[in-house]
């Protein structure tokens, strides 16, 4: 049974200094407003509402923490980009991001969602440049890849490795499809292989 299934919904926090203290590995989801987050991670838990989905971009404002059986969590961060808010919390996102993203000592990976019709933003960008400063691996879920050809598909995913090998050593990616549920075991195999992995003994406050 995939590691994803049976996640419950634990804790939202408007502040990383609110996230609980914990051993156990998290892996963040980010990604840009209505680029399909909560889909995504609504799909591999096989839950169609454990993660808000809203057709209005910027609706999670909020961490959202969902605790796996193993004890390890999907930590959904607010998404960034052209949310209609105002700026003043638009800039209170981005500090929040980049805080978590850079000091979170159990975080063991970042999962960044991207459409696949507009990859590698300048947000995405920016993103991948605070965390890869951290060495920890990052997995991209190119989604609603389903809205794309057989051949239009094959060209974004080249184009988008192209992108990858230039801003982050430690990156890889995939096509993906809530409505289809395709690339599921891509994702299972990879992110549920940083969320069995020990990450110390000792509680890791932020």
């Amino acid at each position: 049974m995939s590691l994803f299934r049976h996640a419950v919904f634990e804790i939202s926090v408007a502040n990383p200094t609110g996230l609980p203290i914990s051993a156990d590995p998290e892996v963040a989801f980010a990604g840009r407003s209505n680029a399909g987050k909560s889909s995504a991670i609504n799909t591999l838990a096989a839950h169609t509402r454990l993660a808000y989905v809203s057709k209005t971009p910027g609706r999670t404002q909020l961490i959202n923490v969902f605790r796996l059986r193993n004890g390890s969590a999907l930590i959904d961060l607010p998404g960034y980009g052209y949310a209609d808010v105002p700026e003043v919390v638009r800039r209170q996102w981005t500090g929040l991001l980049e805080h978590y993203l850079t000091r979170r000592q159990n975080l063991v990976g970042l999962v960044l969602i991207m459409d696949a019709r507009r990859p590698f933003t300048g947000l995405d960008r920016q993103m991948l440049g605070w965390f890869a400063q951290t060495g920890k691996p990052v997995h991209c879920l190119l989604t609603k890849a389903d809205k794309l050809t057989r051949q239009e598909q094959a060209k974004v995913l080249a184009a988008a490795r192209k992108d990858a090998a230039e801003l982050c050593a430690h990156l890889t990616l995939q096509l993906f499809s809530s409505l289809k549920k395709t690339g599921m075991e891509e994702v299972e195999k990879t992110v549920g292989a940083w969320l069995q992995a020990p990450v110390g003994s000792d509680p890791a406050p932020l």
